[in-house]
């Protein structure tokens, strides 16, 4: 997957997680999809899951939630289902990839003689079919479109996990064979209040960036979750301990709708970094004709109707 001086290449980035579960950084990358797109970019999504289960079909949805069902009939995460409202696009199977699903076919093509008697290890084996699966969507459609600008890959879990190490390494190689220009990490982090001194905590932050660094991966730009505004002064001093630029660092705050954590983020200036980093010089300024649109629903709503979910 080395990378030819000229080839025009689908650039990718990857949104991890820190210091604890569901800080949202699945919400994170279906915003930064929708403002990439809205600047006139061509974007897929994908969401790497590191438990074992084939997919979420059989799982408990009390546990993970409930499944979403794609166009071509795969149960995937319902992360899966943001990135298809906030982009507007429909995705496939190849867009939720689990650690099941890498060991089954790992383990398939040792049962067909395909590694021709090598031992099959964690790397390279499954690093490569990770790899793989990473950049599937960069292919030429099938149909005969144009290929994508863009790939968002969230990586679920929480670095530090076990369970996340063979994919976290997977995308640390895709940078170094892509080339550092073709590649972008953006982490998501926990910036906790303590109410008995009255101050917000950057330490967890610190320390997971340091965990993700401990494993090849400097993470180009961090999103801090809290539930009030972090301060300049957290910021810088997350910035400097951290090695990310000031304007990479930006705040996400509990908002009252999801609907409104692409502009939180576009303000900020994130996606316009974004775009300096990787070069693409062909993006427009965001488009927000549609989304403030959606927003004036969500939060003028002209009368209010019951609805029935039916679930498993």
């Amino acid at each position: 997957m080395v990378v030819n001086p000229g080839t025009v290449v689908t650039k990718h980035i990857f949104v991890t997680g820190g210091v604890v579960s569901s800080l949202g950084h699945g919400l994170t990358a279906a915003s930064l999809g929708n403002l990439l797109t809205a600047r006139g970019l061509r974007v897929v999504m994908q969401k790497l899951d590191p438990y074992l289960n084939v997919d979420p079909g059989t799982m408990n949805p009390f546990q993970h939630g409930e499944v979403f069902v794609t166009d071509d009939g795969a149960e995937t995460d319902l992360d899966i289902g943001h990135y298809e409202r906030f982009l507007d696009i429909n995705l496939d199977q190849a867009a939720n990839v689990t650690t099941g699903q890498i060991y089954s076919e790992v383990i398939k093509r040792e049962r067909r003689g395909e590694y021709l008697g090598d031992t099959v290890q964690v790397i390279p084996h499954i690093t490569d079919e990770i790899k793989r699966r990473m950049r599937l969507q960069a292919q030429p459609p099938a149909d005969g479109g144009p290929i994508p600008d863009v790939i968002i890959t969230e990586i679920g879990g929480t670095v530090g996990d076990i369970e996340s190490l063979p994919f976290i390494e997977s995308a640390r190689q895709v940078r170094h064979e892509l080339g550092r220009t073709n590649v972008f990490f953006v982490h998501v982090s926990l910036v906790p209040y303590m109410g008995a001194s009255g101050e917000q905590k950057t330490k967890p932050t610190q320390h997971s960036v340091a965990a993700l660094r401990s494993i090849g991966i400097q993470p180009d730009a961090l999103v801090l979750r809290s539930d009030r505004i972090v301060s300049e002064a957290n910021k810088r001093k997350i910035a400097l301990m951290c090695d990310v630029d000031e304007r990479a660092v930006v705040n996400a705050i509990d908002v009252p709708s999801i609907y409104d954590i692409p502009t939180m983020l576009n303000e900020q200036g994130l996606d316009a970094y974004i775009i300096e980093q990787l070069g693409l010089t062909h993006a427009h300024e965001v488009d927000w004709e549609g989304w403030q649109q959606l927003l004036r629903t969500v939060h003028e709503p002209a009368h209010e109707v019951t609805i029935a979910l039916v679930g498993k």
